[in-house]
């Protein structure tokens, strides 16, 4: 077994079916951060903004007497709209960022707008992008990342997402293809792109320098190809329970954290099972037993 001294291992609230700064169906955020430290992680992520304290003296007290530490934060973009949206799309960053840096984190993982409702499937727009609104996507992004980085020392990570323009092997290509590496790198969630059809080990591989945070994940295939024979939206997806708990999906996490170890570099892998909406009582015995598997796999 190799030893994977370079993967920090943590999980994030995506975990225990929280998706919303509030929603009666989830577990309250003191429940999640007991269980998460008790489940036998040390890193956490802050999940969608005011679901923790965003009162950085209050969350730092919770966090450090549960030995935990934060990651990364979370923001949602539609910067393929261009500079009409910058402002309202800088205030939402901006909170995020500034609570991420006040808890010591490292990343801001930054997910595209979805081009249909997540709850209702209701389409937004066209899904795929002109080439003019791929260079706003591409020209936006590297200027969020830099002001992310100027300001408040973080570095942007772009998240290929289910139901979203970035979200295929050839998408996410473009992207990476279209933009700076020295400002912008990839979350590679490994069960979005695989709910995609792509594979993380041959990403991993070929854009190696590009990969700059891990989530790990994986789908169910038989949810999968229902899923995609009926197009169903990747909110009802979840209800139905694609995204599964290792390791009974794909991909095989084993090569996708051997392949990211061999890059020589220090990266967070973030386990985040979507689940939402779950009963409260699920997430616990899931986290213990994925925690156990992957420290089965040297991590």
């Amino acid at each position: 077994m190799t030893t994977l001294s370079r993967i920090r291992i943590g999980s994030a609230p995506d975990s225990w079916g929280v998706w919303f700064p509030e929603d009666p169906r989830q577990v309250p955020w003191r429940r999640f951060l007991d269980e998460v430290a008790e489940s036998g992680y040390e890193w956490i992520e802050l999940g969608p903004y005011g679901y923790l304290p965003t009162d950085p003296a209050v969350l730092r007290e919770e966090t450090a007497r549960r030995g935990l530490k934060v990651s990364a934060g979370t923001v949602f973009t539609g910067l393929h709209h261009g500079p009409a949206v910058w402002e309202k799309t800088w205030a939402h960053v901006a909170d995020n960022a500034a609570l991420a840096q006040a808890m010591g984190a490292e990343h801001l993982v930054v997910i595209p707008s979805f081009w249909r409702d997540d709850k209702t499937g209701e389409v937004l727009e066209d899904r795929v992008l002109t080439p003019a609104q791929w260079r706003e996507l591409t020209t936006q992004t590297e200027r969020l990342a830099h002001e992310v980085r100027e300001r408040y020392g973080l570095r942007v990570v772009v998240h290929p997402h289910a139901d979203t323009h970035i979200d295929s092997e050839a998408n996410v290509t473009r992207f990476l293809d279209a933009t700076d590496p020295d400002l912008v790198s990839l979350c590679l969630d490994t069960g979005h792109y695989a709910y995609c059809g792509g594979d993380s080990v041959k990403l991993i591989e070929t854009y190696g320098e590009r990969i700059g945070y891990l989530h790990l994940k994986q789908v169910d295939p038989a949810v999968l190809a229902e899923v995609r024979a009926d197009e169903v939206p990747f909110g009802p997806a979840v209800a139905r329970g694609v995204m599964c708990e290792p390791p009974v999906g794909v991909p095989a996490l084993e090569p996708v954290l051997a392949a990211a170890q061999g890059l020589g570099v220090e990266l967070f892998a973030i386990v985040e099972q979507d689940m939402y909406p779950c009963d409260p009582d699920k997430p616990l015995p899931i986290a213990r037993r994925t925690r156990s598997f992957l420290r089965s796999c040297g991590a």
